[in-house]
């Protein structure tokens, strides 16, 4: 099977070795390599390499142009599907048409894109997401306080759902305001210097911190030591490092977005409807909440043992299709 480096462009015109005549070519344009993401292409590549795919892997690097592109050559080269983790959910209407036109399917996985000619989509439910952190904010805070709040990439369907949650439990929350709110692009290092200058500028007044990934409240929580201050944090992601910092109370919590189930998802829902099997084409992720009370039960699969929930995986991602809970990981 043919892999890109993680960063590197795939390039679409290569020889795809020589599988059987079932073989698939599938083209994926991720928006950057995040945590998430470098977890989520190990489930992608174990998925398919059981599965007879080659997978032409890319990553955008947070620009929209460069990801229209990467779509573009996909296109051009005539690949069995095209799987894109979007920079902006308002972005590549003309990429989706031209698939369309070449009866390629179009997915959306992860971050929606606000098109209605997608072949189908696998995404979380952001906004549930963005609900749950908020409310173990609350509840940490009893209801009241000062945030800051570290969004995603601006325009991505992730930060506006999560920040719309966010507002969600806010409005049931009139002792809670946002002194500051601003996007660190799901990246630990923006977080830190954002968190940083919020210190700056509020010292004391700052009671709690709401991150909408992980990597972000990681980079806040190191700004937050730096400064000597003792803060609460919650983000999402469930990232090996966010699981490690809920276990320890530098987090109160997270929300489990497994990239290497939801990704790997992605991928089998791509071959399925190119192979023309019988697929819900619309799965929605369910995140679960993870505490302290709970973090042990998903340390495994993500921390202690990754890589033999990894030889797993493909059965699983199966299974879990056609249960219709693609957050499973029992089994």
């Amino acid at each position: 099977m043919m892999l890109t480096a993680a960063c590197g462009a795939g390039d679409p015109s290569a020889d795809a070795g020589s599988g059987g005549k079932d073989r698939l070519r599938v083209g994926v344009s991720v928006y950057d390599m995040s945590s998430f993401i470098t977890a989520g292409k190990a489930g992608v590549e174990a998925y398919a390499k059981a599965n007879d795919i080659d997978i032409l892997w890319n990553s955008a690097n947070l620009d929209v142009s460069t990801q229209a592109n990467q779509v573009d050559q996909f296109v051009n080269a005539g690949v069995d599907a095209i799987i894109v983790v979007p920079v902006q959910a308002d972005s590549l209407g003309p990429q989706v048409a031209a698939a369309k036109a070449k009866d390629i399917p179009f997915l959306a996985v992860n971050a929606g894109l606000n098109s209605d000619a997608l072949a189908g989509t696998v995404l979380p439910d952001d906004v549930k997401a963005g609900e749950q952190e908020m409310q173990m904010m609350a509840d940490e805070l009893g209801g009241k306080g000062n945030i800051v709040v570290l969004q995603g990439p601006l325009g991505q369907s992730g930060e506006l759902d999560r920040t719309k949650g966010i507002e969600n439990i806010l409005a049931k929350n009139p002792g809670m305001k946002i002194l500051a709110k601003d996007t660190a692009n799901w990246k630990r290092d923006e977080a830190v210097n954002k968190m940083k200058n919020w210190i700056s500028s509020f010292g004391d007044q700052i009671d709690g911190v709401v991150a909408e990934n992980d990597d972000m409240g990681l980079g806040a929580l190191q700004a937050t030591r730096e400064a000597k201050v003792k803060l609460p944090i919650v983000g999402v992601d469930g990232i090996e490092d966010g699981l490690k910092a809920v276990k320890n109370g530098d987090f109160i919590g997270t929300n489990l977005q497994h990239g290497t189930v939801e990704l790997a998802a992605g991928v089998a829902v791509a071959a399925k409807i190119a192979r023309k099997e019988q697929v819900d084409v619309n799965p929605v992720y369910l995140m679960p909440e993870v505490t302290s009370k709970n973090v042990d039960q998903f340390m495994e699969h993500v921390v202690t043992d990754p890589d033999g929930f990894l030889e797993q995986l493909p059965a699983l991602i199966d299974k879990n299709l056609q249960s219709g809970d693609i957050a499973n990981e029992n089994g």
